[in-house]
């Protein structure tokens, strides 16, 4: 079944418990990391993830737009993170496999992120360190961006490789799912699909979040 990753980002930041067991039933709850250096935007940082740990039992699929990432994988994986992704383009890839190597370490489950204009072949190298792939179907920084289903060769390709290794890695999309891009992204190999607005916006989350699985 596809699995739905609500993203906070499209919250309201002065009742975010309230909204994070308004997507309660979802499958993983995403967190966007943004740090003004890797993308042109700020969010939140650790002391919100350890937050939101104590408001739900939902996984975190904490993806971290900030510039190298290693220096900050170990504090979200303490902080409650179930799942840290990261981008490749972030860093040297020697220190990609670094924070790759210590979210698995920690316990938690790694994965890395690709940007629009990065090819599919970057994340060849790392594949098998990856529980998740995320392909980012906008420019990462900014909510509410539409779809860009150009992306979707790059996603056909990421699934022919991680079914061809036999991997246990889940592909994920972000950027601009909603009720009618959903299908597209899961019949070109995603798995698991995150949505902002898409669900925050609904007048029924619950029956979006159902909408989305296809």
């Amino acid at each position: 079944m596809v699995k739905i990753a609500p993203s906070i980002l499209s919250a309201d930041f002065a009742n975010l418990a309230r909204d994070i067991e308004r997507v309660s039933t979802a499958d993983y709850l995403h967190v966007d990391v943004m740090d003004g250096l890797f993308v042109p935007n700020i969010t939140i940082g650790i002391p919100v993830v350890q937050c939101i740990r104590k408001v739900t039992e939902m996984p975190l699929d904490v993806h971290l737009m900030i510039d190298r990432p290693v220096r900050y994988v170990e504090r979200f994986c303490a902080a409650g993170a179930d799942i840290v992704t990261l981008h490749i383009e972030a860093d040297a890839a020697e220190n990609t496999q670094r924070a790759l190597d210590l979210i698995h370490a920690a316990g938690k489950r790694a994965g890395v992120v690709l940007k629009p204009k990065t090819p599919a072949e970057a994340v060849l190298p790392f594949l098998d360190s990856c529980d998740i792939v995320l392909v980012m179907t906008v420019e990462p920084g900014f909510g509410g961006q539409k779809f860009m289903a150009d992306m979707m060769p790059k996603l056909r390709q990421l699934r022919e490789w991680i079914d061809a290794r036999g991997l246990d890695c889940e592909l994920e999309v972000d950027g601009g799912v909603d009720p009618v891009t959903c299908k597209t992204v899961i019949e070109n190999g995603a798995d698991v699909l995150v949505a902002g607005s898409a669900v925050y916006r609904a007048e029924d989350i619950p029956a979006r979040i159902l909408e989305l699985r296809g």
